[in-house]
């Protein structure tokens, strides 16, 4: 038998023991599937703009981000989802020349009794108590001190006569998303204005120029981050992010095996959200839709993120469908979509959810916006999110087998006689290993019907080069159980 050492020398002769450790058989590990969010910081914040760094929760994301930032806001919206995935933030700067969106709040009349002004900024609630003796113009001013006073608002605000100026802190159009209403909860939930007094909101308007995302994407080198939180939507940010994960020469290249995935969340009426799901074709990006929630599109991919992450890594074949959301606050009843036009959006890219009785956020099927091949025909292979992380499971596994056991082995051609424990491999040696692999994979439920695998696996040497083999890996992938229909075709 020959015993494959790689240190230990043949002509040794110095007495007595030896030993060395080859770990090419133990390998069991698994990597850490990390989370990056991208967000803007404020001049209060301490990161340095465009230099990803490992994140040290919410507290840490407010002294790097600033109170109140984008980046501060999303990361304690994916925290309260997933308390223990590891987090790096991409801090951004706002853009040169970029513009922060402004709204207002008028104040009219006079209270006719104590009462309570329930405003809600970006989705968290500040309250104003008034009294009969408050004038419009004092009721502006003490609006304008609790907006400023309270530090996780992502705005600060000002006041001139009975009017409030409402500025968002970051610059750019993802301020336009910072939504100024009214008594959310509504009388049943305790919120009315006061008697006697008027509140008129003119919506946050006006930011103009997001960050640009290439060079801070160009600073991710080589560090893995499987769950990728986009706060944008616009085409130049989505493109920057496509370009990273491209099959061709990003992260999902041969070259690369990197891999990851993009989680973005837009606004929009049902019209417009099929027209920007039908402008997006990209199986590496998720773009969840919804209209009129009082929080923002960026704290809703933060929320989205923060759901999936924990489920994709325990296990990347079961459905994501009836998965909460811990932050974002969803629309009124008259303001969601209905059954037909949720399906509407699942034919056009766009990821869905429902509410539940108490109000909270459901995920009801997350897709990726992957809808048609390179000649233009419709092409579901990459419609569920599920399928991309299972491939990325079951790629690393190989990968991990494959640079584990075969790292230094000599090829030989099928048939060739070797001495047993011999660091010499044939195509199927390596072929045996793969459908043994598969079954375990089948086994724990990431892949289907072991026979047909093997039957269809092909483990060759390359034609033209002696020293490498060639693999077609013709796996099923685990299915989602997303469709139950009955016919209930009773008797009487």
């Amino acid at each position: 038998m020959t015993v494959p050492f790689s240190n230990i020398p043949a002509n040794l002769r110095v007495p007595l023991f030896y030993a060395e450790v080859d770990n090419s058989q133990a390998n069991s590990g698994a990597q850490t599937q990390r989370t990056l969010i991208i967000g803007q910081i404020t001049s209060a914040g301490n990161a340095v703009a465009g230099v990803p760094v490992l994140g040290q929760g919410v507290s840490d994301a407010k002294a790097k981000g600033g109170e109140g930032s984008m980046l501060a806001l999303m990361t304690e919206a994916y925290k309260a989802s997933d308390a223990f995935g590891e987090v790096w933030f991409l801090p951004l700067a706002d853009a040169g020349g970029s513009v922060a969106a402004t709204g207002s709040i008028a104040i009219a009349g006079t209270p006719s009794e104590t009462g309570v002004i329930s405003l809600y900024v970006a989705g968290q609630r500040i309250s104003l108590i008034v009294t009969a003796s408050d004038t419009a113009t004092n009721i502006a001013a003490a609006l304008a001190a609790l907006i400023t006073g309270t530090a996780s608002l992502p705005v600060t605000a000002s006041a001139t006569g009975a009017s409030v100026t409402v500025t968002a802190k970051n610059k750019g159009l993802a301020g336009n998303e910072i939504d100024l209403r009214l008594n959310y909860m509504g009388t049943s939930g305790g919120e009315a204005t006061p008697a006697g007094i008027t509140v008129t909101i003119t919506a946050m308007a006006s930011g103009a120029t997001n960050p640009t995302l290439d060079t801070a994407l160009a600073n991710l080198g080589d560090e893995p981050f499987d769950f990728i939180v986009c706060p944008y939507t616009d085409t130049a940010s989505l493109n920057a992010l496509k370009s990273l994960l491209s099959d061709q020469s990003g992260r999902w290249s041969y070259a690369s095996q990197l891999y990851g995935h993009v989680f973005a969340v837009q606004r929009g009426t049902l019209s417009a959200l099929a027209t920007a799901g039908n402008a997006r074709n990209n199986q590496h990006e998720c773009i969840l839709g919804f209209y009129d929630s009082p929080s923002p599109a960026w704290i809703w991919a933060a929320d989205l993120a923060g759901a999936v992450a924990p489920a994709l890594r325990a296990d990347p074949g079961r459905p994501l469908q009836t998965l909460t959301l811990s932050t974002v606050l969803a629309p009124p009843t008259a303001s969601r979509f209905n059954l037909g036009e949720r399906n509407t959006l699942l034919w056009d890219g766009i990821s869905t959810f429902t509410v539940q009785s108490d109000g909270t956020v459901a995920l009801e099927n997350v897709i990726t916006t992957y809808q048609k091949n390179a000649f233009g025909s419709a092409d579901d292979s990459y419609l569920e999110v599920e399928t991309l992380f299972l491939l990325m499971y079951v790629l690393r596994q190989q990968r991990s087998l494959v640079t584990s056991k075969y790292a230094r082995v000599k090829l030989a051609a099928n048939g060739t006689r070797f001495a047993p424990g011999s660091a010499i491999v044939t195509p199927n040696i390596i072929k045996a290993d793969l459908i043994a692999q598969y079954q375990q994979l089948e086994y724990d439920g990431y892949v289907q019907d072991a026979a047909a695998f093997a039957a269809a696996l092909i483990v060759e040497k390359n034609s033209t080069n002696p020293n490498r083999v060639d693999v077609l890996w013709p796996g099923t992938l685990i299915n989602q159980l997303r469709i139950f229909a009955l016919l209930a075709q009773f008797r009487l």
